[in-house]
C-alpha cells in the first residue's frame, strides 16, 4: 500500500478542479487566500512569476510546477501592470498555464502535507519527476479535449499525490514523514496501520511488523514522527472515521467497527473528544455539497 497516497486522499474534500489558461503580453492575476484549499500552477508554454503576498517572487519557466499546499494569497504575472485577464485579441508573448485547486480538511492536516513549505517549487529538469510530468501531460490533454471529461478529477488526485511525493523525494530528512517513509521499520508499521486501521493494534503487534523489539520500535517510531505509535493510530482512525461519515451513508455502528471500536458509545466518546461534536452531528454539518 502507498501510505502517502492514503494520507493525501484522507485529507482531500469534494471534487478538485482545474483549467487551462492562455495569457498574452503583460498580465497579472491575483488569487486570494480562500480557506481550506491548496492550489497549483504549471507552465506549459512561456514563463511567468509567482508572487506570494508575503514572500519573494519565484520565476517559473516551461515545465515548472508551483504547488501551494495551504491557503496563501498570491499572484502570477508577466511584466508590469495591474490585474488583467488577457484574451485572444491581446498581443505579445504567449504564456499557457495549467492551474487547479483542491479542497483539503485543514482540521486534520497530515504530516505529509504539514511538512511542506508554503510554496513548493518543482523546476523542470530532464529525467526528474517522470510520473509527475506524465500526469501533467495527461491532464493537459484531457482539458484540451473535453473540460467535462470524467478522467480529469482522478488525474487531479494523482497529480496532487505526485507533487507531494516529488517534494519529499527531493528533501531527505532525519525526522518527520520523509524519514518515516525511508525507515523500513517505521514504514512497515505505518503500512500495517493504514492497511487495517480497525485492527486491534498494540505497540507489541506493530513492533512485530517492524521486526523490532517493543521498546526499540516505540522509541524509533516516536523519535522519527514525534508522536507515539498508538497516538498516531488513534489520530489516523479518527481521520478515516471522519472521511467515512462525510462520504458514505454507513451506520455509525459500522464506522465505529471499521475504526477499531467494538462499542458505538466508546467510539462516539472518542470522536467527540477529537472533533468536538458527536459523529451524527459531524455528518450533518461536514458533508460536502454535491459537485
Amino acid at each position: 500500500m502507498d501510505i502517502l497516497s492514503d494520507a493525501v486522499a484522507a485529507m482531500r474534500l469534494g471534487t478538485p478542479h482545474s483549467n487551462r489558461t492562455v495569457r498574452r503580453g503583460h498580465w497579472h492575476t491575483h488569487f486570494p487566500a480562500t480557506g481550506n484549499s491548496a492550489g497549483f500552477h504549471v507552465v506549459l508554454q512561456g514563463s511567468c512569476r509567482l508572487l506570494p503576498d508575503d514572500g519573494d517572487p519565484i520565476h517559473l519557466q516551461v515545465g515548472d510546477v508551483a504547488f501551494l499546499p495551504r491557503s496563501r494569497g498570491h499572484a502570477i504575472a508577466e511584466g508590469p501592470g495591474g490585474d488583467h485577464r488577457s484574451g485572444a485579441a491581446d498581443s505579445g508573448p504567449e504564456t499557457v498555464l495549467l492551474c487547479g485547486a483542491y479542497a483539503l480538511d485543514d482540521s486534520r492536516t497530515h504530516p505529509a502535507l504539514a511538512e511542506l513549505p508554503d510554496v513548493v517549487h518543482l523546476p523542470a529538469r530532464v529525467g526528474q519527476h517522470s510520473p509527475l510530468r506524465a500526469a501533467i501531460d495527461l491532464l493537459g490533454h484531457e482539458l484540451d479535449t473535453d473540460e467535462r471529461s470524467g478522467a480529469i478529477a482522478p488525474l487531479l488526485e494523482v497529480l496532487l499525490l505526485f507533487m507531494v511525493r516529488a517534494w519529499h523525494q527531493a528533501h531527505p530528512a532525519d525526522t518527520g514523514w520523509v524519514a518515516a517513509l525511508r525507515d523500513p521499520a517505521v514504514h512497515a508499521a505505518l503500512q500495517a496501520i493504514h492497511a487495517e486501521p480497525g485492527a486491534p493494534w498494540t505497540v507489541q503487534s506493530l513492533a512485530a511488523h517492524a521486526a523490532l523489539s517493543r521498546s526499540v520500535f516505540a522509541q524509533r517510531f516516536t523519535a522519527t514522527l514525534g508522536i507515539g505509535p498508538l497516538t498516531y493510530l488513534t489520530w489516523w482512525r479518527m481521520t478515516c472515521a471522519a472521511k467515512l461519515l462525510r462520504e458514505t451513508d454507513l451506520l455509525v455502528r459500522v464506522v465505529a467497527e471499521r475504526s477499531g471500536y467494538t462499542s458505538e458509545y466508546a467510539f462516539a466518546k472518542a470522536f467527540k473528544r477529537e472533533y468536538g461534536v458527536a459523529p451524527g452531528r459531524f455528518r450533518t454539518h461536514r458533508r460536502p455539497a454535491a459537485a
